[in-house]
């Protein structure tokens, strides 16, 4: 079990049916689902249960988002008739916060991996090319753990770019700004991702002079061009500068703190000019890269891109007989929810289950900046480029009873849909919306775009009112021709 780990070379090797070398979503989400099917279990995780989702990603960065809405609440109490003192924040209490989160979360992945009988074991795990793994913890302990089937799971770490080199303090990457314990005046973000969205939402609330500097032509890139229009202006209304078309060439530290950020700005039609931009702190926030490098797979059949993601086929077979990669290690979607799925459809593989693969162009996104943003499937702009004949809708919260009642009116929702021979909207091909909770609202329009809905269909359903998710009810209506609002 979890203390094999430290018996030492001499102890006698241990067979499993799989071992799993990552403990992040992907890969503790593989040793649960194969331990529930009854499988013999062991994982190796170099860090912490939970990896970069649970430690330095997705909840850490939601906990402080929360409290960038909290406070935002607060603020505009007044406008609800609740009279309060003006609100100070004490971000030393909002990471401690995140953190009791955050170690309660872990606590509970070790407690399922522990009823599911998966034999934990710490330390670098190192695939051998006769499917072993050798674990070592220490410099000299190690241990050798041999598996019918591996799985690699060894996740990403983020990219940083040439000239600026991370140290923590002026120039930051995901893993510091969790670990921010005061707010800097002035933030570069670079990049509009979701990522460098949700961090520069989080930071303009929190009282930080914030620009965002994108190289694509919008920020959110996958989102349908007008939802990443209407979250620009929006951005824009809370004081965050959004700057597209643009790429960083380097920076130079003032004296007395902070530093000068240089950039390429391309007006329309115009040749590149370069600017400047003072600041305190800088986020890069670019993507993340594969971590592949500890897994020794030089010495085996695995394969690996010029991008250093693990070549794997749409069951996530790697090149070598037996090995499976999934997460942020193969070339898909990094999203944890999509590590889950790639996770299940391996060892359903395993189990000679025939699993259908995953369909990555139609997963769930979500983002969590202010206002949100959630998007499933094709943007209009996408559905033409692959030859569908295409028809649209879009409504805003403006007109939202909820949405007014709960003072959170800024965004729309539009649906695309496939245009039928008799000029009529068919097929739901894809969501994309912008607005209070739609990270929430999403499951609806992923269900339709999956399962091939038609319009009809959908708009037949009764929405609850009032309810903000009743706005995608009303879009699908107004594409039959026979909306109720508008």
């Amino acid at each position: 079990m979890a203390d094999e780990a430290n018996s030492g070379e001499s102890s006698a090797p241990v067979r499993y049916d799989l071992v799993v070398i990552g403990g992040g979503p992907a890969g503790y989400g593989a040793a649960l689902y194969a331990g529930a099917a009854g499988m013999k279990v062991a994982l190796v995780e170099r860090d912490r249960l939970g990896g970069t989702c649970l430690h330095r990603g997705c909840i850490p960065a939601k906990e402080l988002l929360e409290t960038a809405a909290v406070w935002r609440t607060v603020g505009e109490a007044a406008e609800f008739g609740v009279n309060t003192e003006p609100p100070e924040l004490d971000f030393s209490v909002s990471q401690g916060r995140k953190q009791r989160i955050v170690d309660g979360l872990e606590t509970g992945v070790k407690g399922l991996l522990r009823r599911r009988k998966v034999a934990v074991h710490e330390g670098t795990g190192r695939l051998a090319s006769d499917r072993s793994v050798v674990v070592r913890n220490g410099e000299s302990e190690t241990q050798t753990l041999h598996g019918d089937h591996v799985l690699l799971a060894a996740g990403s770490v983020p990219i940083t770019l040439p000239g600026f080199d991370r140290d923590g303090t002026l120039v930051m990457t995901s893993d510091e700004v969790l670990a921010l314990d005061e707010v800097p005046g002035r933030v570069a973000v670079i990049g509009g991702g979701a990522i460098g969205c949700e961090f520069a939402s989080m930071l303009a609330d929190l009282g930080a002079d914030v620009t965002v500097l994108e190289y694509a032509p919008q920020i959110i890139p996958g989102v349908d061009g007008d939802i990443s229009k209407a979250l620009t202006r929006a951005f824009a209304k809370r004081g965050i500068t959004v700057r597209t078309g643009c790429g960083v060439t380097g920076h130079t530290p003032l004296d007395d703190g902070g530093t000068t950020v240089r950039y390429t700005a391309a007006s329309e039609g115009d040749d590149a000019d370069t600017a400047e931009l003072e600041v305190d702190a800088v986020v890069v926030s670019v993507g993340r890269r594969p971590y592949p490098d500890h897994l020794g797979l030089d010495t085996t059949e695995v394969k690996v891109d010029e991008r250093g993601f693990v070549v794997a086929d749409e069951l996530c077979r790697t090149t070598m007989a037996g090995v499976y990669a999934v997460g942020d290690l193969i070339n898909t979607p990094q999203l944890a929810h999509v590590g889950f799925a790639e996770a299940i459809v391996a060892v359903k593989d395993i189990l000679g289950e025939d699993p259908a693969p995953v369909d990555y162009p139609n997963v769930p996104w979500a983002i969590y900046c202010h206002p949100e943003v959630a998007f499933t499937g094709l943007s209009e702009a996408a559905a033409r480029e692959a030859g569908y004949d295409v028809v649209s809708s879009k409504h805003r919260y403006s007109g939202n009873s909820r949405a007014m009642i709960v003072n959170d009116t800024e965004g729309l929702v539009k649906i695309v849909a496939e245009r039928d021979a008799d000029g009529s909207a068919g097929r739901v091909l894809g969501v994309h919306m912008m607005g209070p909770w739609v990270t929430e609202q999403l499951g609806q329009g992923y269900l339709a775009v999956n399962w091939e809905a038609t319009v009809s269909e959908v708009a037949a359903l009764v929405q609850p009112h009032p309810t903000l998710s009743e706005l995608f009810g009303e879009t699908m209506m107004a594409l039959t021709g026979r909306g109720l609002h508008g």
